[in-house]
């Protein structure tokens, strides 16, 4: 055994009660009542022991119940000098029990101070003492020398059970809580996710049907500067009014994600495509339900492609295919290009951004930069 362990205290939670059971502590209780039932009994029992004996027994029997809760409460908090002395103190007592004619307490408190050191004590100081009390155990003792040495190996015995018993079951709490901790963490873990994941729908479904929406608000703005006629503004304030209405529907949409109630992915990019000119989808591969998480993420990056087509490259082409794979599933946007729009600069420009970290997040990629007609888009989600 190396030098740390030979000065290695007993946990904590092995010194406590805590995680014991109440079997245990009821029988715990029985045996230390049943010591002090046979050191009053034999305290008081001899006729020989009257007068001021008596009651110098009595306090005797005090004194040393004090002294073993204090030992209790010291090496509880490992407190090594302060337990050794109260130790001393317990021996010094039963020397004095023994000179007094009280025999049987006198055993009793060399037996236990013997066990107890060796279960709640470091082995380097709980050997020598054990060894003192239970030398002065087999001195006194009537019973043969081969009673004698049973009796005191049994007892060592017994206090290293004792503490083995001890640490198991303090290793035992800690790893309980340690399971527990594990469980909280896990569970606070999981919260966090699922907060974030509805904080991402929520901020696709906006920056989406807003941005759109800003779009025609800031063209009808600048109609207005212009002195454009009135049905030009008012077909801008229509659009952007669409745009309202579908923001609506795609809240609706993912609060029916978030309950896990989603429309087929193929009707949905037929839907998207439709309501935008100029835009055709394809899709190709063996169609299959994908996980939510990798549908969500399909929707929205081509939910916010087709909005950046519209604000940098208004009346261009665009064409979406959408490819199963046996792994994973492709989602490619392309346009064909054009004059940028009149709110090309507009918008905080983290939408390539969001949607790349979407993706990372599902463990795929996205590709996003000019091709050779116009601006391409490329999503792969592993499935």
């Amino acid at each position: 055994m190396t030098r740390d362990g030979w000065m290695r205290w007993p946990s904590p939670e092995a010194l406590g009660r805590t995680g014991m059971s109440r079997p245990r502590r009821m029988l715990a209780w029985t045996v230390r009542l049943f010591a002090l039932g046979i050191l009053l009994w034999s305290a008081f029992s001899d006729r020989h022991i009257h007068g001021w004996v008596t009651v110098g027994g009595g306090v005797g029997v005090i004194v040393a119940g004090v002294l073993a809760w204090a030992l209790y409460r010291t090496t509880l908090q490992h407190r090594l000098w302060a337990s050794l002395g109260i130790l001393l103190l317990l021996l010094g007592l039963a020397v004095v029990a023994q000179t007094e004619g009280f025999r049987t307490p006198a055993l009793l408190l060399w037996c236990g101070c013997a066990v107890t050191a060796l279960e709640r004590l470091p082995l380097a100081v709980a050997l020598p003492t054990a060894s003192v009390a239970l030398s002065s155990y087999a001195a006194v003792t009537n019973d043969v020398w081969l009673t004698t040495a049973a009796t005191t190996a049994g007892l060592a015995l017994a206090g290293y059970v004792l503490r083995l018993d001890a640490e198991a079951r303090g290793n035992a709490q800690r790893l309980l809580a340690q399971e527990r901790a594990a469980r909280a963490a896990e569970a606070e873990s999981a919260a966090l996710a699922e907060r974030a994941r509805i904080a991402r729908e929520i901020h696709d479904v906006l920056a989406h049907s807003l941005s759109a929406q800003l779009v025609h608000l800031e063209a009808a703005r600048l109609l207005i500067e212009r002195g454009a006629d009135r049905q030009q503004i008012l077909e801008r304030v229509v659009a952007a009014r669409g745009m309202a209405r579908d923001g609506l529907d795609e809240t609706r949409q993912a609060l029916s994600a978030l309950r896990g109630e989603m429309t087929p992915l193929e009707d949905f990019l037929a839907q998207l495509t439709g309501a935008t000119a100029g835009a055709e989808v394809t899709i190709t591969g063996e169609r299959r339900p994908l996980p939510a998480e990798a549908s969500q993420a399909v929707r929205r990056v081509a939910q916010e492609a087709l909005t950046n087509v519209r604000k940098h490259a208004p009346g261009a082409k665009v064409r979406v295919r959408l490819e199963y794979a046996d792994h994973q599933v492709t989602l490619d946007v392309r346009d064909s290009g054009g004059p940028p729009g009149e709110l090309a600069g507009a918008g905080a420009g983290y939408g390539l951004l969001g949607m790349r970290e979407r993706a990372e997040l599902l463990g795929g990629s996205l590709d996003a930069g000019p091709d050779e007609e116009g601006f391409v888009v490329t999503l792969k989600v592993p499935v």
